[in-house]
């Protein structure tokens, strides 16, 4: 059995530059949607719910598009490029709508739309690397996307900035307006976006199906026995009940006490998954085994233990990257310029700033994205990603401390370490434990551990905020430090099955 061949620079270059795109699309969406939700007049404390169309979107899209990828083959377009290709061309689209949303419910509309059109393109590239490069080298292809998440970013974070001082295009508009310094800013992202991934479906092969199996990288997709439907019947009935159960008290609870409405979403989550149990039990008894629902519940009932472990280290990392992504831009205007008014001048020279600063994060991102693999051969994989969170946590937490817009760049320092390794490091362990023929799905699913965090965030961010902060953003960065220091020290609990392979 020949083992897959180790790939030059260029062609892990060529199979990750749509990456570049991908983040042009997704920083234009983190640096700028809260401003648009509120040049729009959406109130401070109801930002995290108006962002619940991304997260909700990322966990129902993921794991259907990672499964049906893992099912896919075509002589010419092969198995993940189909979907590269299909989510370009409707993110452009989006994202040439979202700057031009002439109400609230229109641009919260258009955010769902985009980011699953972005999911889309972005799922199957994580399990590209898995498909593409032997183990040894798997480190490398997650850093180097990595790499261009970083370059992206920080060009697409500046873009509105770039358009308003060099370019001298207005940077405000009238009540209810986009400024016109963002609507080019998506525009070139737009174009950026599909030109980029198209560069890798066109300029990348794929192994077919039947090599993948010759060099025993991949078994072939089995059908669900008698002896696992027997196994997994109960637990769907049992979990499925557990869940729907609890979310449905949970509901309850929140109508009869009469606290934030907010909360409803995570019942309301955990009653959906419940339901999803109960249904793939009901088509199981009637032996419809190959169903792809029934699949996908009973792969995600039966996550390899290293999934399982950094399912908990990814959960309070991205809850405080989702606190940081809402919350910076009120946290900074209100905190450092005292304003909260959108039409003033020093607003929206603040929301530039913000803009700015996640740039700042994702270059230092890119550059530390070059360092974590030398890093990790050092040290390890779990340390590397310790170190990097920790760093992270302090730089979120010190912009409490900062009195000047001139400092806040030392914060982002230690955030873009951490944000490096966040869009390596766990991918690169994760991808050792998986089974090769399903390595699109369990990408997916992966992806409910960075969605659910992202939920309850939405859920419970405006609530604590208007409970314990009394409406001040800044104490919500705070909190979002400390998850990410709580995550680093989880991280030193995975088991690492490839921790020696680290190229």
């Amino acid at each position: 059995m020949a083992p897959k061949r180790r790939l030059s620079f260029w062609e892990i270059w060529n199979m990750s530059i749509g990456f570049l795109g991908i983040q042009f699309g997704f920083a234009l969406q983190n640096a700028n949607t809260s401003r648009i939700f509120e040049t729009l007049g959406a109130d401070t404390k109801n930002l995290a719910i108006y962002w619940l169309a991304a997260p909700v979107t990322g966990l129902i899209i993921q794991p259907i598009i990672g499964y049906y990828s893992d099912r896919t083959w075509h002589p010419k377009w092969g198995r993940r490029r189909p979907y590269f290709a299909i989510g370009a061309i409707f993110a452009t689209i989006a994202l040439c709508l979202m700057p031009n949303s002439s109400a609230l419910w229109m641009a919260v509309g258009v955010l769902w739309i985009m980011d699953a059109s972005i999911n889309i393109s972005m799922e199957p590239f994580r399990a590209f690397v898995g498909d593409m490069l032997p183990a040894e080298q798997r480190t490398r292809g997650f850093a180097m996307q990595s790499f261009f998440i970083g370059i992206g970013a920080i060009v697409a974070s500046f873009m509105p900035w770039i358009f308003a001082n060099w370019l001298n295009i207005p940077n405000t508009a009238p009540e209810g307006e986009i400024p016109p310094s963002v609507k080019y800013s998506f525009y070139l992202g737009a174009l950026m976006f599909l030109v980029t991934v198209m560069w890798t479906v066109l300029k990348t092969k794929e192994y077919p199906p039947e090599e993948l199996v010759e060099d025993g990288s991949e078994e072939g997709h089995a059908e669900i026995t008698d002896m696992e439907k027997a196994r997994f019947m109960p637990k769907f009935t049992k979990v499925g009940s557990i869940l729907l159960v609890i979310g449905a008290a949970f509901s309850t609870y929140v109508y009869f006490s009469g606290i934030d409405p907010q909360l409803y979403v995570m019942g309301g989550g955990l009653a959906f998954f419940g339901i999803m149990h109960l249904i793939a039990y009901g088509l199981l008894s009637k032996d419809k085994k190959g169903n792809a629902l029934v699949h996908i519940v009973k792969d995600f009932n039966d996550m390899p233990k290293t999934m399982v472990q950094l399912a908990i280290v990814q959960f309070f990392s991205w809850f405080a990257l989702f606190s940081m992504w809402i919350y910076t831009t009120p946290a900074v205007t209100s905190h450092i310029y005292n304003t909260t008014d959108t039409t003033s001048a020093d607003y929206n020279q603040g929301a530039d700033l913000v803009g700015n600063l996640f740039g700042i994060y994702n270059g230092i991102a890119a550059l530390a994205a070059l360092a974590l693999p030398w890093l990790a051969r050092k040290t390890n994989r779990r340390i590397t990603h310790l170190i990097a969170l920790c760093l992270g946590g302090i730089g979120l937490i010190s912009v409490y401390f900062m009195s000047s817009p001139d400092t806040l760049w030392i914060s982002m320092i230690g955030i873009g370490i951490a944000w490096a390794s966040i869009l390596s490091i766990p991918y690169a362990m994760l991808s050792g434990s998986l089974p090769a023929e399903k390595m699109g799905y369990y990408m997916g699913v992966f992806n409910f551990f960075i969605v659910i965090p992202q939920i309850i965030a939405a859920a419970l961010l405006g609530f604590i905020l208007t409970t314990f902060f009394n409406g001040e953003p800044i104490y919500i960065l705070v909190t979002g430090g400390i998850s990410m220091i709580l995550a680093g020290f989880l991280s030193l609990m995975v088991n690492d099955q490839d921790e020696a392979i680290t190229t």
